[in-house]
Protein backbone atom coordinates (compact mmCIF):
# COMPACT_ATOMS: atom_id res chain seq x y z
CA UNK A 1 0.00 0.00 0.00
CA UNK A 2 1.07 3.71 -0.58
CA UNK A 3 2.48 5.83 1.90
CA UNK A 4 -0.34 8.03 3.38
CA UNK A 5 -0.50 11.54 3.53
CA UNK A 6 0.28 14.09 6.24
CA UNK A 7 -0.61 17.72 6.93
CA UNK A 8 1.86 17.40 10.00
CA UNK A 9 5.34 19.19 9.70
CA UNK A 10 8.38 16.91 10.17
CA UNK A 11 11.28 17.27 12.07
CA UNK A 12 14.35 18.39 10.37
CA UNK A 13 16.55 16.31 12.39
CA UNK A 14 17.08 13.04 10.42
CA UNK A 15 17.46 9.54 12.31
CA UNK A 16 20.06 6.74 11.68
CA UNK A 17 17.43 4.30 9.99
CA UNK A 18 19.96 1.36 10.90
CA UNK A 19 18.80 1.34 14.09
CA UNK A 20 15.43 0.58 13.47
CA UNK A 21 14.48 -2.81 13.84
CA UNK A 22 11.47 -4.28 11.02
CA UNK A 23 9.92 -6.58 13.69
CA UNK A 24 10.27 -3.60 16.91
CA UNK A 25 9.29 -0.42 14.78
CA UNK A 26 7.04 1.09 17.43
CA UNK A 27 10.05 0.67 20.39
CA UNK A 28 13.50 1.06 18.19
CA UNK A 29 11.10 4.45 16.91
CA UNK A 30 11.03 5.44 19.94
CA UNK A 31 14.47 4.89 21.37
CA UNK A 32 15.83 6.46 18.23
CA UNK A 33 13.68 9.51 18.74
CA UNK A 34 14.71 9.81 22.07
CA UNK A 35 18.69 9.20 21.73
CA UNK A 36 17.96 12.19 18.69
CA UNK A 37 15.41 14.86 20.39
CA UNK A 38 12.95 14.28 18.21
CA UNK A 39 10.73 12.94 21.29
CA UNK A 40 11.31 14.08 24.84
CA UNK A 41 11.03 11.79 27.53
CA UNK A 42 7.81 13.27 28.78
CA UNK A 43 6.48 12.14 24.99
CA UNK A 44 7.60 9.36 24.92
CA UNK A 45 5.77 8.92 28.21
CA UNK A 46 2.47 9.95 27.23
CA UNK A 47 3.01 7.50 24.14
CA UNK A 48 3.88 4.45 26.75
CA UNK A 49 0.70 5.38 28.80
CA UNK A 50 -1.29 5.73 25.57
CA UNK A 51 0.34 2.09 24.73
CA UNK A 52 -0.85 0.76 28.38
CA UNK A 53 -4.53 2.40 28.08
CA UNK A 54 -5.17 0.10 25.00
CA UNK A 55 -3.62 -2.88 26.47
CA UNK A 56 -6.11 -2.58 29.05
CA UNK A 57 -8.77 -2.37 26.46
CA UNK A 58 -7.61 -5.25 25.20
CA UNK A 59 -7.68 -7.47 27.96
CA UNK A 60 -11.07 -6.40 28.95
CA UNK A 61 -12.19 -7.66 25.50
CA UNK A 62 -9.82 -10.79 25.82
CA UNK A 63 -12.03 -11.74 29.17
CA UNK A 64 -15.09 -10.61 27.81
CA UNK A 65 -15.28 -8.07 30.68
CA UNK A 66 -15.06 -10.52 33.40
CA UNK A 67 -11.59 -9.35 34.29
CA UNK A 68 -8.70 -6.59 34.24
CA UNK A 69 -5.99 -8.99 34.70
CA UNK A 70 -4.57 -11.75 32.67
CA UNK A 71 -1.75 -14.18 33.01
CA UNK A 72 1.60 -12.34 32.37
CA UNK A 73 2.65 -14.71 29.32
CA UNK A 74 -0.69 -13.72 27.95
CA UNK A 75 -0.28 -10.15 28.89
CA UNK A 76 3.40 -9.99 27.02
CA UNK A 77 1.41 -12.04 23.90
CA UNK A 78 -1.15 -9.19 24.04
CA UNK A 79 1.44 -6.18 24.04
CA UNK A 80 3.44 -8.01 21.32
CA UNK A 81 0.76 -8.32 19.05
CA UNK A 82 -0.91 -4.82 19.71
CA UNK A 83 3.15 -3.03 19.20
CA UNK A 84 2.77 -5.71 15.91
CA UNK A 85 -0.36 -3.87 14.34
CA UNK A 86 1.17 -0.41 15.48
CA UNK A 87 4.07 -1.38 13.77
CA UNK A 88 2.13 -2.05 10.24
CA UNK A 89 0.23 1.55 10.65
CA UNK A 90 3.02 3.32 11.20
CA UNK A 91 6.08 1.53 9.25
CA UNK A 92 3.17 2.56 6.12
CA UNK A 93 5.10 6.34 6.36
CA UNK A 94 7.83 7.43 3.52
CA UNK A 95 9.79 8.38 6.73
CA UNK A 96 10.83 7.64 9.85
CA UNK A 97 10.57 10.96 10.66
CA UNK A 98 6.71 11.05 9.63
CA UNK A 99 6.00 8.08 11.65
CA UNK A 100 7.28 9.87 14.81
CA UNK A 101 5.19 12.75 13.81
CA UNK A 102 1.84 9.97 13.44
CA UNK A 103 2.84 8.69 17.28
CA UNK A 104 3.54 12.00 18.75
CA UNK A 105 -0.11 13.51 17.16
CA UNK A 106 -2.04 10.58 16.89
CA UNK A 107 -3.82 8.32 19.99
CA UNK A 108 -2.56 5.38 20.47
CA UNK A 109 -6.31 3.70 20.18
CA UNK A 110 -6.64 5.45 16.87
CA UNK A 111 -2.55 3.89 15.37
CA UNK A 112 -3.92 0.64 16.54
CA UNK A 113 -7.33 0.33 15.38
CA UNK A 114 -5.87 1.26 11.79
CA UNK A 115 -3.04 -0.91 11.74
CA UNK A 116 -5.53 -3.80 12.76
CA UNK A 117 -7.38 -2.27 9.86
CA UNK A 118 -4.40 -2.86 7.54
CA UNK A 119 -3.27 -6.30 9.05
CA UNK A 120 -6.76 -7.66 7.71
CA UNK A 121 -6.21 -5.97 4.30
CA UNK A 122 -2.72 -8.10 4.27
CA UNK A 123 -4.22 -11.58 5.72
CA UNK A 124 -7.01 -11.12 3.04
CA UNK A 125 -3.93 -10.59 0.50
CA UNK A 126 -2.10 -13.49 2.28
CA UNK A 127 -5.38 -15.86 1.31
CA UNK A 128 -5.42 -15.06 -1.58
CA UNK A 129 -1.79 -15.86 -2.50
CA UNK A 130 -2.45 -19.56 -0.21
CA UNK A 131 -5.01 -20.02 -2.89
CA UNK A 132 -2.56 -19.29 -6.21
CA UNK A 133 0.16 -21.46 -4.84
CA UNK A 134 -2.35 -24.26 -4.13
CA UNK A 135 -3.63 -24.14 -7.68
CA UNK A 136 -0.23 -23.99 -9.06
CA UNK A 137 1.22 -26.89 -6.60
CA UNK A 138 3.84 -29.20 -8.12
CA UNK A 139 3.64 -33.34 -8.45
CA UNK A 140 7.13 -33.81 -6.55
CA UNK A 141 7.11 -36.25 -3.86
CA UNK A 142 8.98 -34.21 -0.99
CA UNK A 143 7.14 -34.30 1.40
CA UNK A 144 8.26 -30.76 3.62
CA UNK A 145 7.12 -29.13 -0.04
CA UNK A 146 3.81 -31.00 0.08
CA UNK A 147 2.97 -31.02 3.96
CA UNK A 148 3.60 -27.21 4.37
CA UNK A 149 1.28 -26.51 1.48
CA UNK A 150 -1.31 -28.90 2.07
CA UNK A 151 -1.20 -29.14 6.12
CA UNK A 152 0.99 -26.25 7.82
CA UNK A 153 -0.05 -23.07 5.76
CA UNK A 154 -3.54 -23.96 6.20
CA UNK A 155 -3.06 -24.13 10.21
CA UNK A 156 -2.10 -20.59 9.93
CA UNK A 157 -4.77 -19.53 7.96
CA UNK A 158 -7.41 -21.21 9.86
CA UNK A 159 -5.64 -19.90 13.57
CA UNK A 160 -4.30 -16.75 12.48
CA UNK A 161 -5.61 -14.21 15.45
CA UNK A 162 -5.49 -10.34 14.10
CA UNK A 163 -6.30 -8.88 17.90
CA UNK A 164 -4.45 -10.87 20.46
CA UNK A 165 -1.58 -12.56 18.89
CA UNK A 166 -0.70 -10.64 15.70
CA UNK A 167 2.73 -11.45 15.72
CA UNK A 168 2.71 -15.22 15.57
CA UNK A 169 3.08 -17.06 12.72
CA UNK A 170 1.37 -20.16 14.19
CA UNK A 171 2.34 -22.99 11.85
CA UNK A 172 5.22 -24.89 11.60
CA UNK A 173 6.97 -24.41 8.07
CA UNK A 174 9.29 -27.13 6.73
CA UNK A 175 9.95 -26.45 3.03
CA UNK A 176 12.75 -23.79 3.02
CA UNK A 177 13.03 -21.25 0.40
CA UNK A 178 16.38 -20.39 -1.69
CA UNK A 179 15.61 -16.79 -0.16
CA UNK A 180 14.21 -16.15 3.37
CA UNK A 181 13.56 -13.06 6.19
CA UNK A 182 13.70 -14.48 9.36
CA UNK A 183 13.12 -11.34 11.00
CA UNK A 184 9.48 -10.94 9.15
CA UNK A 185 6.72 -11.98 11.83
CA UNK A 186 3.17 -13.14 11.46
CA UNK A 187 1.03 -12.65 8.72
CA UNK A 188 4.18 -10.63 7.15
CA UNK A 189 6.27 -13.65 7.39
CA UNK A 190 3.59 -15.94 5.88
CA UNK A 191 2.57 -13.55 2.90
CA UNK A 192 6.58 -13.41 2.04
CA UNK A 193 6.90 -17.44 2.06
CA UNK A 194 3.88 -17.48 -0.30
CA UNK A 195 5.04 -14.69 -2.58
CA UNK A 196 8.26 -16.22 -2.75
CA UNK A 197 7.50 -19.60 -3.26
CA UNK A 198 4.56 -19.12 -5.81
CA UNK A 199 7.78 -17.53 -7.77
CA UNK A 200 10.00 -20.43 -7.41
CA UNK A 201 7.15 -22.89 -7.81
CA UNK A 202 6.38 -20.95 -11.31
CA UNK A 203 9.77 -21.12 -12.62
CA UNK A 204 10.18 -25.06 -11.72
CA UNK A 205 6.91 -25.30 -13.76
CA UNK A 206 8.76 -24.04 -16.80
CA UNK A 207 10.70 -27.50 -16.80
CA UNK A 208 9.14 -30.46 -17.53
CA UNK A 209 8.03 -32.77 -15.19
CA UNK A 210 10.46 -35.62 -15.71
CA UNK A 211 13.21 -32.98 -15.22
CA UNK A 212 11.79 -32.12 -12.01
CA UNK A 213 12.29 -36.25 -10.89
CA UNK A 214 15.60 -36.57 -13.22
CA UNK A 215 16.87 -33.53 -10.73
CA UNK A 216 15.31 -35.20 -7.49
CA UNK A 217 16.26 -39.02 -7.96
CA UNK A 218 20.02 -37.97 -8.99
CA UNK A 219 19.70 -35.25 -5.70
CA UNK A 220 19.23 -38.33 -3.99
CA UNK A 221 21.82 -40.76 -5.02
CA UNK A 222 24.46 -37.86 -4.93
CA UNK A 223 23.70 -36.98 -0.99
CA UNK A 224 23.04 -40.65 -0.25
CA UNK A 225 19.15 -39.46 1.06
CA UNK A 226 16.11 -40.17 0.75
CA UNK A 227 15.10 -37.02 -1.19
CA UNK A 228 11.75 -37.66 0.10
CA UNK A 229 12.18 -36.69 3.62
CA UNK A 230 14.78 -34.32 3.38
CA UNK A 231 14.92 -30.49 3.53
CA UNK A 232 15.99 -28.62 0.59
CA UNK A 233 15.05 -26.43 -1.96
CA UNK A 234 14.23 -27.66 -5.68
CA UNK A 235 14.44 -23.94 -7.52
CA UNK A 236 17.73 -23.74 -5.90
CA UNK A 237 18.65 -27.27 -7.70
CA UNK A 238 17.09 -26.24 -10.63
CA UNK A 239 17.74 -23.13 -11.29
CA UNK A 240 21.78 -24.15 -11.15
CA UNK A 241 21.39 -26.76 -13.34
CA UNK A 242 19.90 -25.36 -16.21
CA UNK A 243 23.02 -22.48 -15.81
CA UNK A 244 25.33 -25.66 -15.95
CA UNK A 245 23.82 -26.81 -18.93
CA UNK A 246 23.93 -23.26 -20.44
CA UNK A 247 27.45 -23.35 -19.07
CA UNK A 248 28.29 -26.40 -20.70
CA UNK A 249 27.07 -25.68 -24.13
CA UNK A 250 23.46 -26.81 -23.61
CA UNK A 251 19.64 -25.81 -23.59
CA UNK A 252 18.59 -23.65 -21.40
CA UNK A 253 15.36 -25.59 -20.59
CA UNK A 254 17.61 -28.74 -20.11
CA UNK A 255 18.61 -29.60 -16.55
CA UNK A 256 20.31 -32.88 -17.40
CA UNK A 257 24.25 -33.09 -16.95
CA UNK A 258 26.06 -36.28 -18.22
CA UNK A 259 29.36 -36.94 -16.97
CA UNK A 260 30.75 -35.32 -19.99
CA UNK A 261 29.32 -32.07 -19.48
CA UNK A 262 30.38 -32.46 -15.34
CA UNK A 263 33.85 -32.65 -16.24
CA UNK A 264 34.03 -29.86 -18.66
CA UNK A 265 32.50 -27.86 -15.79
CA UNK A 266 34.54 -28.80 -13.45
CA UNK A 267 37.87 -27.95 -15.39
CA UNK A 268 36.54 -24.28 -16.96
CA UNK A 269 35.07 -23.36 -13.36
CA UNK A 270 38.16 -24.37 -11.55
CA UNK A 271 40.73 -22.66 -14.27
CA UNK A 272 38.81 -19.12 -14.18
CA UNK A 273 39.72 -16.59 -12.12
CA UNK A 274 36.67 -15.10 -9.11
CA UNK A 275 35.93 -12.53 -11.90
CA UNK A 276 35.69 -14.71 -14.80
CA UNK A 277 33.61 -17.21 -12.72
CA UNK A 278 31.30 -14.04 -11.60
CA UNK A 279 31.11 -12.93 -15.37
CA UNK A 280 30.23 -16.37 -16.60
CA UNK A 281 27.59 -16.65 -14.33
CA UNK A 282 25.72 -13.66 -14.82
CA UNK A 283 25.41 -14.25 -18.49
CA UNK A 284 24.32 -17.61 -18.08
CA UNK A 285 21.90 -16.31 -15.70
CA UNK A 286 21.02 -13.59 -18.19
CA UNK A 287 20.21 -16.08 -21.10
CA UNK A 288 18.59 -18.20 -18.60
CA UNK A 289 15.67 -15.48 -18.10
CA UNK A 290 15.89 -14.69 -22.31
CA UNK A 291 15.20 -18.11 -23.48
CA UNK A 292 12.68 -18.78 -20.74
CA UNK A 293 11.21 -15.31 -21.15
CA UNK A 294 10.46 -14.97 -17.31
CA UNK A 295 8.15 -11.94 -16.25
CA UNK A 296 9.57 -8.72 -14.29
CA UNK A 297 9.07 -10.63 -10.68
CA UNK A 298 10.75 -13.67 -11.54
CA UNK A 299 13.71 -12.07 -13.23
CA UNK A 300 14.05 -9.83 -10.22
CA UNK A 301 14.26 -12.96 -7.70
CA UNK A 302 16.33 -14.69 -10.44
CA UNK A 303 18.92 -11.95 -9.95
CA UNK A 304 18.91 -11.93 -6.10
CA UNK A 305 19.60 -15.64 -6.43
CA UNK A 306 22.66 -14.98 -9.05
CA UNK A 307 24.74 -13.69 -5.74
CA UNK A 308 24.15 -16.87 -3.39
CA UNK A 309 25.09 -18.99 -6.86
CA UNK A 310 28.17 -17.17 -7.32
CA UNK A 311 29.33 -17.49 -4.01
CA UNK A 312 28.25 -21.30 -3.85
CA UNK A 313 30.27 -21.98 -6.94
CA UNK A 314 33.18 -20.09 -5.69
CA UNK A 315 33.19 -21.83 -2.32
CA UNK A 316 32.79 -25.32 -4.61
CA UNK A 317 36.29 -24.25 -6.07
CA UNK A 318 37.84 -23.36 -3.12
CA UNK A 319 37.25 -26.94 -1.58
CA UNK A 320 37.80 -28.64 -4.90
CA UNK A 321 34.67 -30.16 -5.07
CA UNK A 322 31.96 -29.64 -7.51
CA UNK A 323 29.94 -32.85 -6.69
CA UNK A 324 27.52 -31.97 -4.34
CA UNK A 325 26.82 -28.76 -6.36
CA UNK A 326 26.63 -29.85 -10.28
CA UNK A 327 23.14 -32.80 -10.28
CA UNK A 328 24.58 -34.93 -13.17
CA UNK A 329 22.97 -38.18 -13.89
CA UNK A 330 24.04 -41.66 -11.34
CA UNK A 331 23.20 -44.53 -13.13
CA UNK A 332 22.85 -46.94 -9.65
CA UNK A 333 19.34 -49.16 -10.52
CA UNK A 334 21.37 -52.27 -11.62
CA UNK A 335 23.90 -52.01 -8.88
CA UNK A 336 22.10 -51.46 -6.52
CA UNK A 337 19.50 -54.75 -7.60
CA UNK A 338 22.79 -56.83 -8.03
CA UNK A 339 23.92 -56.00 -4.49
CA UNK A 340 21.25 -56.33 -2.76
CA UNK A 341 20.52 -59.65 -4.19
CA UNK A 342 24.06 -60.77 -3.73
CA UNK A 343 24.32 -63.76 -1.81
CA UNK A 344 27.76 -63.29 -0.72
CA UNK A 345 26.93 -60.21 1.66
CA UNK A 346 24.51 -62.41 3.81
CA UNK A 347 25.47 -62.33 7.83
CA UNK A 348 25.94 -65.81 9.85
CA UNK A 349 23.85 -66.73 12.09
CA UNK A 350 25.90 -66.02 15.10
CA UNK A 351 25.77 -62.59 13.63
CA UNK A 352 22.22 -62.19 12.85
CA UNK A 353 21.93 -63.10 16.62
CA UNK A 354 23.75 -60.66 17.69
CA UNK A 355 22.61 -57.95 15.41
CA UNK A 356 18.98 -58.82 16.77
CA UNK A 357 19.86 -59.00 20.27
CA UNK A 358 21.89 -55.06 20.16
CA UNK A 359 18.63 -53.82 18.07
CA UNK A 360 15.88 -55.26 20.80
CA UNK A 361 17.76 -53.70 23.71
CA UNK A 362 18.05 -50.18 22.12
CA UNK A 363 15.49 -47.33 22.84
CA UNK A 364 15.19 -45.07 20.43
CA UNK A 365 13.45 -45.89 16.97
CA UNK A 366 16.37 -44.09 14.95
CA UNK A 367 19.03 -46.08 16.63
CA UNK A 368 17.65 -49.08 16.04
CA UNK A 369 16.87 -48.61 12.06
CA UNK A 370 21.08 -46.73 12.07
CA UNK A 371 22.19 -50.05 13.28
CA UNK A 372 19.66 -52.39 10.60
CA UNK A 373 21.28 -50.18 7.59
CA UNK A 374 24.85 -50.13 8.88
CA UNK A 375 25.08 -53.93 9.21
CA UNK A 376 22.66 -54.93 6.47
CA UNK A 377 23.84 -55.42 2.97
CA UNK A 378 21.86 -58.40 1.71
CA UNK A 379 18.31 -58.76 1.10
CA UNK A 380 18.54 -62.39 2.48
CA UNK A 381 19.59 -60.91 6.37
CA UNK A 382 16.47 -58.00 5.77
CA UNK A 383 14.24 -60.60 5.35
CA UNK A 384 15.53 -62.09 8.42
CA UNK A 385 15.62 -59.17 10.35
CA UNK A 386 11.92 -58.29 9.63
CA UNK A 387 10.85 -61.95 10.63
CA UNK A 388 12.76 -61.00 14.23
CA UNK A 389 9.86 -59.28 15.45
CA UNK A 390 12.86 -56.56 16.43
CA UNK A 391 10.66 -53.67 15.22
CA UNK A 392 7.65 -52.64 16.81
CA UNK A 393 4.48 -50.74 15.55
CA UNK A 394 5.40 -47.40 14.25
CA UNK A 395 9.01 -48.25 13.99
CA UNK A 396 8.14 -50.50 10.87
CA UNK A 397 7.22 -47.35 9.05
CA UNK A 398 10.47 -45.72 10.38
CA UNK A 399 12.21 -48.48 9.16
CA UNK A 400 10.77 -49.02 5.73
CA UNK A 401 11.23 -45.09 5.29
CA UNK A 402 14.92 -45.56 5.11
CA UNK A 403 14.83 -47.63 2.77
CA UNK A 404 15.70 -46.92 -1.08
CA UNK A 405 13.12 -46.84 -3.90
CA UNK A 406 15.01 -50.01 -5.05
CA UNK A 407 14.68 -52.10 -1.50
CA UNK A 408 10.99 -51.02 -1.26
CA UNK A 409 10.56 -52.33 -5.01
CA UNK A 410 11.98 -55.62 -4.04
CA UNK A 411 10.22 -56.19 -0.98
CA UNK A 412 7.15 -55.24 -2.93
CA UNK A 413 7.86 -58.11 -5.47
CA UNK A 414 8.17 -60.86 -2.51
CA UNK A 415 5.10 -59.50 -1.12
CA UNK A 416 2.61 -58.37 -3.73
CA UNK A 417 4.36 -62.08 -6.30
CA UNK A 418 1.20 -63.58 -6.66
CA UNK A 419 -0.49 -60.46 -7.39
CA UNK A 420 2.08 -59.11 -9.86
CA UNK A 421 2.38 -62.46 -11.41
CA UNK A 422 -1.69 -62.86 -12.31
CA UNK A 423 -2.63 -59.05 -12.97
CA UNK A 424 -1.09 -56.80 -15.76
CA UNK A 425 -2.37 -53.59 -14.10
CA UNK A 426 -0.40 -50.60 -12.72
CA UNK A 427 1.26 -51.21 -9.46
CA UNK A 428 -0.85 -48.37 -7.39
CA UNK A 429 -4.32 -50.45 -8.44
CA UNK A 430 -2.99 -53.70 -7.42
CA UNK A 431 -1.64 -51.27 -4.06
CA UNK A 432 -5.51 -51.62 -3.14
CA UNK A 433 -5.97 -55.40 -3.31
CA UNK A 434 -6.07 -56.99 -0.09
CA UNK A 435 -3.22 -59.66 0.67
CA UNK A 436 -3.83 -62.53 2.37
CA UNK A 437 -1.06 -63.15 5.29
CA UNK A 438 -0.42 -62.84 8.52
CA UNK A 439 3.05 -61.38 9.04
CA UNK A 440 3.49 -58.33 11.24
CA UNK A 441 5.89 -56.66 8.77
CA UNK A 442 3.86 -57.47 5.71
CA UNK A 443 1.30 -56.01 7.00
CA UNK A 444 2.68 -52.91 8.28
CA UNK A 445 5.01 -52.93 4.84
CA UNK A 446 1.12 -52.10 2.82
CA UNK A 447 0.45 -50.27 5.39
CA UNK A 448 3.54 -47.93 4.61
CA UNK A 449 3.03 -48.42 0.98
CA UNK A 450 -0.58 -47.19 1.04
CA UNK A 451 0.32 -43.83 2.55
CA UNK A 452 3.05 -43.30 -0.09
CA UNK A 453 2.33 -40.45 -2.67
CA UNK A 454 1.49 -41.24 -6.33
CA UNK A 455 4.69 -40.48 -7.64
CA UNK A 456 6.93 -42.70 -5.67
CA UNK A 457 4.21 -45.50 -5.65
CA UNK A 458 5.01 -45.08 -9.59
CA UNK A 459 8.53 -45.16 -9.06
CA UNK A 460 8.37 -48.45 -7.06
CA UNK A 461 6.27 -50.20 -9.67
CA UNK A 462 8.83 -49.00 -12.59
CA UNK A 463 11.42 -50.48 -10.70
CA UNK A 464 9.47 -53.84 -9.59
CA UNK A 465 9.55 -54.98 -13.37
CA UNK A 466 13.03 -54.65 -13.52
CA UNK A 467 13.82 -57.35 -10.95
CA UNK A 468 14.41 -60.77 -12.07
CA UNK A 469 11.64 -63.62 -10.70
CA UNK A 470 14.95 -66.07 -11.27
CA UNK A 471 16.73 -64.00 -8.73
CA UNK A 472 14.38 -63.78 -5.97
CA UNK A 473 13.67 -67.55 -6.02
CA UNK A 474 16.61 -67.87 -4.22
CA UNK A 475 15.01 -67.53 -1.02
CA UNK A 476 12.47 -69.96 -1.22
CA UNK A 477 9.07 -70.67 -2.09
CA UNK A 478 8.23 -69.51 1.87
CA UNK A 479 8.45 -66.01 0.74
CA UNK A 480 6.37 -66.12 -1.42
CA UNK A 481 2.84 -67.71 0.32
Amino acid sequence: MKSRNTSHSVSPITMNRSRLKRNQFTVSLLQEGLRTGIITSEQANQIQLGILQVLQQLIHRHTQGESTSVSTDTAEGMMASLLYAMDTYIFECKYPEEAIVHLKKKPIREIHEKGIVLLHHYFEETKQLYQKVKKSKLDIPVDAYQMTIDESLPVFLKHYNIMFEAQNTMASIDYPLAMDDMKLQGVFYIKQYLERLHLETKFCQLFLHEDLIYILTNFGKINRCHYQIELFNLFELVVNNAVFSLLSGGKANSVKITEGQFNQLNQMLMECRPSQRHALLHEATDQLQKTLQTDQELTHYLNKYRDELVQRVNNAVEIGSFDRLIIREIDQSEKNISLILHANDRMSDQQMRQLVDQVMEMDQTEEKVQRIRERVFSLYDYLDILDAHCLFDEEYAVFFDALENIELAILSKIVFYELLRERTEDFSVILTEEVDTEDEWKIHFIAFLQRLNKTRIQTIGSLIYQINEEDLSLYGSNQFE
